[in-house]
């Protein structure tokens, strides 16, 4: 098998290419944090087509649903039971990520987790947001922690792009900063996370992107044409130390693409 690091390309801050291909280690139960989100679902679902046991953790009760709130603890214990990885994708829960991952940590720990897989954002430690660095935070908690872990850090989704422009409906004009980006399907990040939720922890793996490096202005004019939206986009330069670090490309991944598809096939579906 080839080099995981020559495969996907890892960039000069996206983690060391010592991280090579491992065969796969034999994991039947596997609990999945953040199942109902964006990434959750395929996630879910990418595991249960590969016959393994999955337990979808949730706030909520429900078919398929293992209900447990990371926010107070409350059936996080009950919910690691016997399980052999977990994959940790909650996030947004009122800036608390790093308190949840605390509880969760905790919680595997004492339950005997063999392997946490901790999803992540390409850039976190050189852009200065607020929940950048509470993600950074978390992943010095996973790496400090006595649980085996893989950290796997991936540039945006085409959903959070598609959003930017859906949240300005109400607009006479499209504005969109003028940076790049590089998003990628959930679905394929979901891919990733699969591969390596079946194999033994690795740390911090290489970054991966979507399949192309676009001006946001550029994929505004896209999303305006494929919903048939007759608006002008306006490009925005914006000041400070945030679009500072997105301007000089620290949230890009270099190198060969991991990602397929495109914006317009994510539009499109």
């Amino acid at each position: 098998m080839p080099d995981v690091g020559n495969r996907f390309g890892a960039r000069g801050g996206g983690g060391p290419a010592r991280c090579h291909w491992q065969a796969p280690t034999v994991t039947t139960t596997v609990l999945v944090t953040g199942a109902t989100g964006t990434l959750g679902r395929p996630t879910v679902d990418r595991l249960r087509e590969r016959g393994l046991d999955v337990r979808a953790l949730s706030r909520r009760t429900g078919p398929g649903l293992v209900t447990g709130d990371l926010l107070t603890g409350a059936g996080v214990d009950e919910a690691v039971v016997g399980v052999d990885t977990v994959v940790h994708l909650a996030t947004g829960l009122r800036r608390k990520d790093p308190d949840i991952a605390r509880t969760l940590l905790d919680a595997a720990r004492r339950a005997g987790v063999g392997h946490l897989v901790l999803v992540s954002i390409v850039g976190i430690d050189a852009i200065p947001l607020g929940y950048y660095r509470d993600k950074v935070e978390i992943e010095r908690l996973v790496t400090e922690s006595e649980v085996p872990h893989t950290i796997l850090r991936a540039t945006q989704f085409h959903t959070l792009v598609e959003q930017l422009f859906a949240a300005q409906r109400r607009l006479p004009v499209l504005l969109a900063p003028s940076v790049a980006v590089q998003p990628i399907a959930p679905a394929e990040v979901a891919d990733r996370l699969v591969d390596l939720a079946s194999s033994a922890p690795a740390g911090r793996v290489p970054d991966i992107g979507g399949p192309a490096v676009r001006p946001l202005p550029e994929l505004a004019q896209v999303w305006a044409g494929a919903r048939a939206l007759r608006r002008r986009v306006v490009p925005v330069r914006l000041p400070g130390r945030v679009f500072a670090g997105y301007r000089a490309g620290h949230h890009l991944v270099p190198g060969p693409a991991y990602g397929r598809a495109s914006f317009e096939e994510h539009l499109a579906g």
